[in-house]
């Protein structure tokens, strides 16, 4: 399975459903099943997110007090990728829809709490995530750059 490291606290806000569209610098052309790894890394900057809304009432939702607790350096979801889009396509209108080669409408609101938990400035991509599942337990795992191949 394909693997997508993400660090904290955005791979929990992936996991607990709050978060389902993932910024990136990079595009690509995978489509499909995808693990959410949360990255083992940590700035000071980032840990005091969880101390901001809306990073913390999301992650108190969700039982998670204080950033040691976030899982790091584990597989901690899946889920479909289901589109890479530029970002403007979803910045532009506030909503991105469209019908998948599956046959599934699929609709991706950039609500203000989105638009908190990433980065939508010019250039970037959209990742949309839809059918996330949280793992049942963490599986530690070393992560890797880019798109990934993980067993799961």
């Amino acid at each position: 399975m394909k693997a997508l490291t993400i660090l904290q606290p955005w791979a929990s806000l992936i996991q607990i459903g709050a978060k389902r569209i993932e910024t990136r610098s990079w595009t690509s052309i995978y489509r499909g099943p995808l693990a959410i790894h949360a990255g083992k890394g940590a700035t000071t900057d980032v840990i005091r997110l969880t101390f901001v809304e809306p990073f913390k009432s999301a992650l108190n939702a969700a039982g998670y007090r204080l950033f040691s607790q976030l899982p790091r350096g584990a597989l901690i979801a899946t889920c479909q990728l289901v589109g890479v889009i530029p970002v403007y396509k979803i910045t532009d209108h506030g909503v991105y829809q469209w019908t998948g080669p599956d046959g599934r409408d699929y609709r991706f609101d950039l609500t203000e709490q989105e638009r908190a938990f990433g980065d939508y400035t010019f250039g970037r991509y959209a990742w949309l995530l839809a059918d996330v599942q949280a793992l049942p337990t963490t599986v530690p795992v070393r992560g890797a750059l880019g798109l990934w191949e993980c067993e799961l």
